[in-house]
């Protein structure tokens, strides 16, 4: 609890599945009458029971903010990683808030199961008493798997208790899935004598197998009767519709709302099992039945929700937000009806211009420091001029981290529930994206996947193209600019005083070059080395970029000698005076075993077509010498 706001946090996969959606609407509604807060932390694909193959979208699940909730909801059939699964007990019991498993079993939480082995019971003995059939053969799940075999030891069971004998050979394995029941189905007909009636383990090879039958010129149920188990909402749109046993989702939902409020009051733990309901139906020779008409409707709608023009519109904004050249400019794309009611939340470290997020390894481990980027319902305030990418102090990596923490808390007024999905790029998590509808229309939920993958990649790919701009940058500044004193270089020079010239703001105007050289530079080189013969350079090249108007383009033109050229009006003999100020200053402060000082000259003309840059090097140099001359009376070039 914070604020007096009582949350509770469901963390589950797909919400855009209808059955999903509708396990959502159904828990939503009823903890709503207890004055709770729904917060769904949702992947959008399965991880799969035992598989360790990266997948960044599972930091969603360590943005539980355990220290402010409730409980902790956990579909465990629906995000499939046992892992994931006891790291979010672990952490809640560090937090002593109560978790419910729905659908799964775990140590140290309440759990709620369907009585899989007594809906499916139901199945078999609606075909083989209700129907007097037989001839029955098994279309199994995988060989060996814990859901299979307890559905094969049911089909054992009836088959006993009404006198008929067992052989392996009624036993197929279609491993609960269509392509290897396809396989499977294939040999039972080449068998050449079917049997009157096929008990599948699942929906799915339900459905398969009678595609197969059908293919094969069998009627279903004429010729051979055929049942499921499951209650898949797919099963009522095949012909015939299969029978079936329904894992009655929404019943799940209630269960779970009744025993997360009685987990908190009590704090004790609690086992709850559900009879999936049978349901039979024409693939069996019954009247046709229809269950959850409300979730067939949003079944259809959820698929009639994914079209060719969403996505293009949402790839769209990501090409723009990558192409951007600020993150309040990446902002702006996100105006648009495909990411309405939501905001976006990243990490500050994303926009750290000296490195590329995503690909320096350095602060991987480190705690992320959560800003705001985005509100849907604040548009005008996230844009070029006014985004903030600076963090406060305080911080903390989950979704109420101060930064956000109280527009979110806001956003649970509604009484809907709001959706946490992660962002990711190159398998680096980075932030979240939280949507807040405020109605439970699928076709907004079905939007969740595509637009957190366009801002995953809107946001990564804007990161990298400014890093490989920031090292084009760096590589062009070396490229054109002289490494010791920052000066440009000849070619440097060369190529910004080719755009320059033809300017309207310079053309046909005064132009003056500058020549400034080192005195003393051998001299200060064999009696004090090198290294302070650099220095005295720096030091002339800054007394010379300090002296010029900021317009500017001064260069180290080669060795110790310097020059500047500076478009418009100027005093030539002033900014000469200012160098040697400078120097004067430089020398009385570092007091040095020798004198930084320096010889200029300049030239002035005018900067038409006719001009040439060289020629005008060359007077302001041969200035620069006799200046040089003049100070040091008849001393050879060599010696200076």
């Amino acid at each position: 609890m914070i604020n007096g706001k009582k949350l509770i946090a469901l963390c589950t996969s797909r919400v855009y599945d209808p059955q999903i959606h509708g396990y959502i609407v159904r828990l939503n509604e009823l903890l709503k009458r207890d004055g709770f807060a729904l917060l769904i932390f949702a992947i959008n694909s399965d991880i799969y029971w035992e598989e360790d193959r990266p997948a960044s979208e599972r930091y969603v699940f360590d943005l539980i903010p355990y220290s402010f909730i409730d409980a902790v909801i956990i579909m465990d059939e629906k995000i499939k990683s046992q892992k994931i699964a006891r790291k979010i007990i672990g952490r809640a019991q560090e937090y002593e808030v109560p978790v419910v498993i729905a659908d799964g079993r775990y140590d140290g939480a309440s759990c709620i199961n369907y009585d899989y082995e007594a809906g499916f019971e139901k199945v078999v003995r609606h075909i083989i008493e209700d129907h007097r059939i037989k001839d029955v053969h098994m279309m199994a799940g995988h060989p060996n798997n814990k859901f299979s075999d307890s559905r094969i030891a049911v089909f054992k069971k009836v088959l006993s208790e009404n006198g008929i004998r067992f052989d392996r050979n009624m036993i197929s394995y279609g491993h609960f899935w269509a392509d290897p029941c396809r396989v499977a189905t294939r040999a039972l007909v080449s068998r050449g004598r079917l049997p009157k009636a096929i008990i599948c383990a699942n929906d799915i090879m339900a459905i398969t197998v009678t595609e197969i039958l059908n293919e094969e010129g069998y009627r279903v149920p004429e010729d051979v009767i055929v049942s499921g188990f499951d209650g898949y909402d797919e099963i009522y749109f095949t012909s015939p519709k299969i029978t079936t046993a329904s894992c009655d989702i929404l019943k799940l939902a209630e269960v779970t709302a009744q025993t997360v409020v009685k987990a908190i009051d009590t704090g004790e733990l609690y086992d709850e099992l559900i009879t999936p309901k049978f349901i039979a139906n024409e693939s069996c020779g019954c009247p046709e039945h229809s269950e959850h008409p409300e979730m067939l409707r949003d079944w259809f709608k959820e698929s009639f929700a994914r079209n060719n023009d969403d996505n293009r519109v949402l790839q769209l904004i990501s090409a723009s937000m990558q192409t951007s050249n600020s993150p309040g400019e990446m902002v702006l794309p996100l105006r648009s009806y495909k990411t309405d009611n939501l905001l976006v939340v990243v990490d500050r470290k994303c926009f750290d211009e000296e490195a590329n997020y995503f690909t320096d390894t350095g602060n991987t481990d480190s705690p992320k420091e959560l800003i705001m980027i985005y509100d849907a319902d604040y548009p005008e305030q996230y844009n070029t001029d006014t985004l903030d990418i600076k963090c406060d102090n305080e911080f903390s990596e989950d979704v109420l981290s101060p930064s956000v923490r109280n527009r979110l808390l806001e956003l649970t007024e509604s009484g809907y529930p709001l959706i946490f999905n992660s962002l990711d790029y190159m398998n680096r998590p980075f932030g979240f994206v939280c949507y807040y509808f405020r109605d439970y229309f699928i076709s907004n939920y079905t939007n969740t996947m595509g637009a957190t993958n366009a801002i995953s990649i809107g946001v990564g790919g804007y990161v990298g193209i400014q890093y490989q701009r920031m090292i084009l940058y760096k590589m062009d500044e070396m490229y054109r600019h002289d490494p010791l004193t920052g000066l440009f270089n000849r070619i440097g020079f060369q190529n910004e005083f080719k755009k320059l010239r033809k300017h309207p703001r310079h053309y046909k105007k005064t132009v003056t070059v500058i020549m400034s050289d080192l005195d003393g530079l051998k001299f200060i080189n064999d009696n004090f080395g090198h290294a302070e013969g650099d220095r005295a350079i720096i030091a002339v090249a800054e007394a010379l970029f300090k002296a010029v108007p900021d317009n500017s383009l001064s260069t180290r033109f080669g060795g110790d000698e310097m020059f500047s050229v500076i478009f418009g009006e100027c005093d030539a003999g002033r900014i000469m005076e200012d160098i040697d100020r400078y120097l004067d200053e430089y020398n009385r402060e570092n007091d040095l075993p020798y004198e930084v000082a320096t010889s200029s000259g300049f030239m002035t003309g005018v900067l038409d077509d006719g001009f040439d840059i060289a020629q005008a090097i060359k007077s302001a140099d041969e200035q620069m010498y006799r200046a040089k001359n003049h100070k040091y009376g008849e001393r050879g070039r060599s010696d200076q």
